[in-house]
């Protein structure tokens, strides 16, 4: 059986990155909502349905790190960092935050597919509980 698609959010204030990722994963047959700051992020993620966050670290009005945490205790989702830092101490920083992965951009498809695969799974056993 076919996992169904992802109702992916994204959080990305560089045109280009949005623009590119959102495309892509629409591709793939995913449904996008996106944001791109922090205040907006948190005002559209209180009603958005979501299997899939991806959220890049440096915001203009803050990071995905402070977004995640304000998150807390939200288990139903997938949660991915994306950051031009890749380092040790942002990885572990992003896995503190509640982020299951972190991706160095620039990343490309095949990096975030095993991800995409992962959420859908979880995604259709949070829907076999239902």
């Amino acid at each position: 059986m076919k996992n169904p698609p992802l109702r992916v959010f994204i959080v990305e204030d560089y045109p280009q990155i949005l623009q590119g990722l959102r495309r892509y994963l629409e591709q793939c047959g995913h449904h996008v909502e996106s944001a791109t700051d922090l205040a907006s992020a948190r005002a559209q993620l209180r009603t958005a349905e979501v299997d899939l966050l991806i959220s890049d670290i440096g915001l203009p009005d803050g990071d995905g790190w402070e977004l995640m945490r304000q998150l807390e205790g939200n288990g139903q989702f997938r949660a991915v960092a994306m950051s031009g830092l890749g380092g040790a101490a942002e990885i572990a920083k992003s896995k503190a935050a509640g982020f299951q992965h972190h991706l160095v951009k620039p990343f490309l498809p095949n990096e975030l597919q095993p991800i995409l695969a992962e959420a859908q799974r979880l995604a259709a056993s949070h829907e076999a509980k239902k």
